[in-house]
């Protein structure tokens, strides 16, 4: 158990600044970090999130201001390549730790097992999955039992089941005393921290709980099924939400909704973000289709119990999968789940064992492929080219010469990509994705690491060329995104194991939430009883037992049993639909 140097805070910072290149990268910063919390920098690229995160660990030094530090303070850093080497195995990675601490040789085989390796101490990193690394990582900052956690970017990226796992380790150690200073884009993560520290260009924007952020936002919110000229507005699913910085007209009272912790960031962005990021709309040429016929259409995608074995393992089982022109498809799954297999699939890039996959209308090859734009979750983009050489290499090797170049708000053509954040290169790699008219879209994490404010406008554009026509299938992580789905195909261990709206994949299921100020006592309690938790706004939640139970293990630690009900989150009901499929059937089959 983590116990704290002091009974005062950790952490104390006044008027830090840091300069990086002669600029600053944060500025005037104040900040509090008592024993046994957790705070959650939230921001887009170039927010200042991660060089907060290395001035805290010394890695770098304030020009000006000051840094109090807690009396014998000991800090473990996962920074957000996660510092894991391919080449080491587990048990090395952990054995290299631990010399690095001056430890005794000890395996860490009990901490190994918590995070679900204790069966990979041998494999090497590098045969590790995305989530699993991640993991590893987490594994070795806590090798020498720190008083802080500094953690950057620790779940972006991560699988859905593995994002839990993560927080449910989190959770766990902040409940014996631990204490974590996290960046994060994923604001349904930040909503369970005790401080949030809303940042955007070096500048902390708000601070505080969930709640008082969003009670602090000024203006009022409405949403519709458009945005309102004059009316700052951006994507939200298939409805937009309009801000009212001086309250919401009386014509529009009915459509008055109260804000979560992501509007009230995006609205904290907007009052400082430049005239490039308020604009919404596409940023890619309007695709100039001819009208739709009525009547039946060729599906772009289309999938019937399709298999795929490699000797005696089934990678994917019997999926079917449809994807019509217009139609917004997301396609969800842990690592392994047989995702990128079945998307290969698709393009004819793997030969299916049984069933049948047509590509806009045809047999997958290179004729239809090239009606295809893809957006790798490693963008495709030349970081060493101008945005105009990307440009025109991209569009040269569709053939598209004639047309107008295709343009980005915000960008100029002869910067070099990688000197433009992350955001801004999304959307660069969706604009020249799109810059041939595809009639499907592929983006596989298509926001990833992107802020709230950046990922609506990718979304903007998204959403602009399905409705001119192109279906798009989406594959993420992030599944507070799949509220921008029209429809989600979930897949575990290779067979769908889902599919429908958001509301139709959660079904019935609902979760436990234990409203507390103190939720180490509760997590201990629930932990005990074998019973999964994590931290949620305003308390400790959980879907892994029913409200009944809870107020038993409550009762029997002592505690007050006032318990809530609500409907699962799609987070938790995935992972319920993963343990689901692991329990009833292998993945190994008969040749």
């Amino acid at each position: 158990m983590a116990s704290a140097p002091t009974d005062g805070p950790l952490l104390v910072l006044r008027g830090v600044t840091v300069d990086i290149a002669g600029q600053p990268a944060v500025r005037d910063i104040d900040l509090t970090v008592p024993p046994g919390s957790i705070v959650a920098l939230v921001g887009g690229d170039g927010a200042g999130k991660t060089t907060l995160l290395r001035t805290l660990a010394g890695r770098l030094r304030p020009n000006d201001g000051r840094i109090s530090r807690a009396e014998g303070l000991t800090a473990g850093v996962m920074p957000a390549t996660g510092a894991v080497f391919e080449d080491l195995t587990v048990a090395e990675h952990i054995a290299f730790a631990r010399r690095a601490h001056h430890l005794r040789a000890d395996t860490g085989h009990e901490l190994l097992v918590r995070m679900g390796l204790g069966d990979a101490v041998h494999r090497l990193a590098g045969r590790l999955s995305g989530g699993m690394r991640q993991k590893l990582a987490l594994a070795v900052a806590l090798q020498h039992q720190p008083d802080l956690l500094l953690l950057d970017e620790p779940t972006t990226g991560v699988d859905p089941i593995s994002r839990a796992e993560i927080w449910r380790l989190l959770t766990e150690e902040v409940a014996a005393g631990r204490t974590v200073v996290m960046a994060t884009t994923y604001l349904d993560e930040a909503a369970r921290a005790s401080t949030v520290v809303v940042m955007h260009d070096g500048d902390v924007l708000d601070r505080g709980t969930a709640a008082e952020i969003r009670q602090r936002m000024p203006g009022e919110l409405t949403t519709g099924p458009q945005p309102l000229p004059g009316v700052r507005s951006w994507r939200r699913g298939a409805a937009w939400r309009r801000w009212h910085p001086d309250g919401v007209p009386p014509i529009a009272a009915r459509e008055r909704i109260d804000p979560d912790l992501e509007d009230a960031v995006v609205v904290a962005t907007l009052r400082r973000a430049t005239a490039d990021e308020l604009e919404p709309g596409p940023t890619t040429p309007r695709f100039r289709r001819p009208a739709r016929p009525s009547g039946p259409r060729t599906p772009a995608v289309a999938a019937d119990d399709a298999s795929i074995r490699f000797g005696p393992v089934s990678a994917v089982q019997a999926v079917s999968l449809h994807v019509d022109p217009g139609e917004v498809v997301g396609l969800l799954g842990a690592n392994g789940a047989g995702k990128t297999t079945l998307i290969r699939a698709l393009l004819g890039l793997q030969r299916l064992t049984d069933g049948r996959a047509e590509l806009l209308g045809g047999p997958p090859g290179p004729a239809t492929r090239a009606r295809v734009g893809y957006v790798p979750q490693g963008l495709g983009l030349y970081q060493d080219l101008t945005v105009a050489a990307n440009r025109r290499f991209q569009q040269a090797a569709y053939g598209v010469h004639a047309d107008p170049p295709t343009t980005v708000a915000g960008i100029d053509e002869g910067t070099l990509v990688g000197a433009l954040p992350l955001g801004l290169q999304r959307r660069l790699a969706f604009a020249v994705a799109t810059a041939h008219r595809p009639d499907l879209l592929i983006l596989d994490e298509p926001t990833s690491g992107v802020g709230p404010l950046g990922r609506a406008r990718l979304w903007e554009d998204i959403h602009d060329a399905a409705t001119a026509g192109t279906a798009v299938l989406v594959t993420t992580h992030h599944l507070a995104e799949a509220e921008q789905c029209q429809r989600l195909v979930v897949m575990a261990a290779g067979v769908v194991v889902a599919s429908g709206t958001v509301e139709a994949v959660i079904g019935g299921q609902e979760a436990v939430t234990v409203p507390t100020s103190d939720p180490g006592p509760v997590v201990d309690a629930l932990v005990r009883a074998h019973i999964a938790a994590t931290l949620a706004d305003g308390g400790v939640a959980t879907a892994d037992a029913d409200a009944d139970r809870v107020r038993e293990v409550l009762r029997a630690a002592g505690l007050p049993d006032i318990v809530t009900t609500r409907p699962a989150t799609l987070e938790e009901r995935f992972v319920t639909l993963g343990a689901e499929r692991d329990v009833r059937e292998p993945r190994m089959v008969s040749t």
